[in-house]
């Protein structure tokens, strides 16, 4: 397994179009929609670079809790799963594919604290 080679942010809450303008006002971001088919969540950008996804909590989002999860890229996600629950962390979700090019899942540590491993297919 290679080091940490990328890094993505999503939040994901009830009413992201409030939180979306939030941090468009509050620190100078832009986004442009994804589209989730039946509603849009956003691609946030900072000077013109896209930086955190703030999502919708509904469709494959649902149930999640409304905090900044990182994603932490790995080259295999199933090596990286088996090393997760040996070491003490469990899976949260099962392993998806929303997002074109990626497959992802989010784990918990042994100290209880969540992220997401994320491998490009």
């Amino acid at each position: 397994m290679s080091e940490q080679e990328s890094l993505w942010f999503d939040l994901t809450v009830e009413d992201a179009v409030r939180v979306r303008d939030f941090y468009v006002a509050t620190l100078g971001w832009t986004f442009d929609p994804m589209s989730m088919d039946a509603y849009d969540d956003f691609v946030m950008k900072a000077k013109g670079t896209a930086v955190a996804g703030i999502c919708h909590a509904r469709g494959p989002n649902e149930g999640f809790p409304p905090v900044w999860l990182p994603y932490f890229e790995v080259d295999s996600l199933k090596e990286s799963l088996a090393i997760c629950q040996a070491q003490g962390g469990t899976q949260v979700t099962e392993v998806r594919s929303t997002v074109p090019g990626m497959k992802y899942v989010v784990i918990r540590d042994p100290a209880g604290a969540c992220a997401a491993l994320f491998e490009r297919v």
